[in-house]
């Protein structure tokens, strides 16, 4: 029965708003008996789904809405006013396909995510045999096929072939990515050209993409601190509603008003509210590559004053590269000798050298290569394609009796000072060129702490295990307050504490395995998608394609999510308030009360859609900055 009539909810409401459009045809008409039976039929049509759904919640101790409205119109219908209990059931079953309608709209994105996993695999056997198997039967270190325009259905690693993979879907970036063997892929991502073969490490949930919707899902399941009071105060809200308007009717004896007060006292868009501003703000960082585990996080993050950020990997890209170079020598005469000698070493800054090489098309691999020698602490001797070659620090230099000018001198403490690593180089006895290497700071690092600050944000910091002269100059790079550096990961977790025990609500950005006691002790939490799995794991927040946009973007919807869920809550308020004062003064009744009261659950609902458009982009950032502060701040 339940079943049946959820089933056919709409059309059920469709032949109750036709039959009240009869009676009121039968009224025009004059036709007494056409109007009664219309609008009787049409409540016990509209009453039967919302008494069942009363009923329901009452098996589980729950007084609901539907019980309230159940009651009302049972009670109009009793004392013959058929035309009030059929316009209030079709109103309240017409708000409700209203309401569904809309809310559907909120989970647009992870309908999205959803649709887009790869649901079946082509699994190659030990023979070289192919057979397609349903994706969740395969298994770790299986190898699958994935031809052109195909999905790949596993995290895994590339053993034959090669192609350009859109990525789009993990990292947000639609341009394609050239991979070819020993290269890593990710489930979700689709192959554009080539054909590939990949060994699984990871399969169904484990899967990056698989984590992506189930975080995403677990989030809009999980209730702030605005929900749960609502949620309590509902408990207590929809009873007191039963027994004011048994009072109202004793006192009275009038039991129209008494059904009336049933009906107004409905809290519905106060229980709908916050959940739908929690789901729609959600669902837009989603969409904008901000993984939020929850409604209580997003509450918490609104409220954050104070970033702690892990430098490599996290203000740095974690990737080295020659950011400087002073030739003394032409760089054709000595990047050929340098890459060569780098290319037999796995060291970072040997490894930024090979790449600096490769980018400038330098010829270097069938130079010969002699008598390699490692200096212990300074770096490298060896004889390259008939040449001496010293590679390392000024020390190694300084041992073979080369010594620089003092503008060389200079350009080397310069390098130093903006926090490159140095290598110098020698061949046959002369110094041929210094080669600055830093790690890379991400681009919109700045520029995103300016807006922040902007935001909300009144201290940023940096813990970092790097010597002091390093971290000092990448902060000062990027306008980071203050530099704490040579710290363990329990100093980091101690720098926290402190902070929090200031009554600060601190946020701490990390990527990596150490970052993980900070991450979990932190208010808030924030993992760098390309992170370690421990570092996601344990935060509150992913960005996924550890872009500061992301985190701009998080922080700014936190906050407009915060504002809208408070925004509803007014409005709920307003309304039964509205609807009460209506009644006393004679100009509310019991339709036009509904009809109000249906309203204000569209309203909440549209209002918190506005979230699913909302966007950092320039040209709209100032404005919702305004928007934003201009409530965060106290009324003075």
């Amino acid at each position: 029965m339940m079943k049946f009539i959820t089933k056919h909810s709409n059309q059920i409401t469709g032949v109750t708003g036709a039959l009240i459009v009869l009676g009121f045809m039968g009224r025009l008409i004059k036709v007494e008996p056409v109007e009664i039976a219309a609008f009787a039929v049409a409540s016990v049509i509209a009453a039967v789904p919302i008494i069942l759904r009363a009923w329901s919640a009452l098996k589980y101790k729950t007084i609901s809405i539907e019980l309230l409205v159940s009651i009302a119109v049972i009670g109009a219908f009793a004392i013959g006013e058929f035309e009030e209990s059929a316009v209030v059931t079709f109103l309240f079953l017409f708000g409700s396909y209203l309401e569904n309608k809309t809310l559907k709209k909120t989970r647009n994105s992870i309908k999205s995510l959803t649709e887009m996993a790869p649901t079946t695999a082509l699994v190659v056997s030990e023979d070289g045999s192919v057979e397609e198997e349903d994706v969740d039967f395969v298994d770790v270190d299986d190898v699958v096929l994935v031809k052109t325009g195909a999905q790949v259905p596993v995290d895994g690693e590339i053993v034959s072939g090669h192609g350009n993979l859109n990525e789009a879907s993990i990292t947000g970036e639609s341009k394609l990515v050239s991979k070819g063997i020993d290269d890593e892929v990710f489930s979700g991502t689709i192959l554009d050209n080539g054909s590939i073969k990949v060994r699984a490490t990871k399969v169904g949930e484990d899967t990056t993409f698989g984590k992506i919707i189930d975080l995403v899902e677990e989030a809009q399941d999980t209730k702030s601190t605005a929900e749960k009071f609502i949620d309590q105060f509902a408990k207590y809200y929809t009873p007191g509603v039963l027994v004011i308007a048994l009072i109202v009717g004793l006192i009275t004896r009038d039991f129209r008003l008494a059904i009336t007060v049933l009906v107004l006292g409905c809290p519905g868009a106060l229980v709908i509210g916050a959940p739908v501003s929690n789901v729609a703000g959600i669902g837009n960082a989603a969409k904008n590559g901000v993984l939020i585990k929850g409604g209580e996080v997003m509450n918490v993050f609104s409220k954050v004053d104070t970033l702690l950020f892990d430098k490599t990997g996290t203000i740095t890209k974690g990737e080295t590269r020659v950011a400087a170079s002073l030739d003394v020598e032409p760089k054709s005469e000595y990047l050929p000798l340098l890459a060569r000698v780098e290319s037999e070493s796995d060291h970072p800054l040997g490894m930024a050298i090979v790449s600096y090489a490769d980018d400038s098309d330098v010829n270097y691999h069938d130079l010969p290569l002699h008598d390699i020698d490692t200096v212990k602490g300074k770096g490298i001797k060896a004889e390259v394609d008939g040449r001496q070659v010293l590679i390392g620090s000024r020390s190694l230099l300084a041992d073979a009796g080369i010594e620089l000018t003092t503008d060389q001198a200079d350009y080397l403490s310069s390098l130093h000072e903006k926090g490159n690593s140095s290598v110098l180089m020698a061949i046959n006895g002369r110094l041929a060129a210094i080669l600055g290497v830093a790690d890379i700071i991400r681009p919109d690092v700045k520029e995103t702490l300016k807006k922040l600050k902007q935001l909300g944000i009144k201290q940023t910091v940096m813990l970092t295990g790097d010597n002091e002269k390093t971290a000092r100059a990448v902060a000062n790079q990027v306008g980071i307050d203050e530099v704490q550096a040579q710290l363990l990961p329990e100093d980091k977790v101690e720098v926290v504490k402190k902070l929090q025990a200031e009554g600060k609500t601190v946020a701490f950005i990390g990527d990596g395995i150490n970052d993980s006691p900070s991450l979990t002790t932190a208010d808030i939490g924030i993992a760098m998608g390309t992170g370690t799995d421990v570092a996601i794991d344990t935060s509150d927040i992913v960005l996924m394609t550890s872009s500061y946009d992301e985190l701009y973007h998080g922080f700014a919807v936190s906050k407009k999510t915060v504002l809208n869920t408070k925004e509803n809550i007014v409005i709920a308020i307003g309304t039964v308030a509205f609807l009460l004062m209506g009644l006393i003064a004679g100009f509310i009744y019991m339709a036009s009360g509904m009809f109000v009261h249906e309203a204000s659950i569209l309203v909440v609902i549209f209002n918190a859609m506005r979230l699913i458009k909302f966007n950092t982009k320039p040209k709209q950032v100032d404005e919702k900055l305004t928007d934003i502060n201009s409530i965060s701040e106290p009324i003075k």
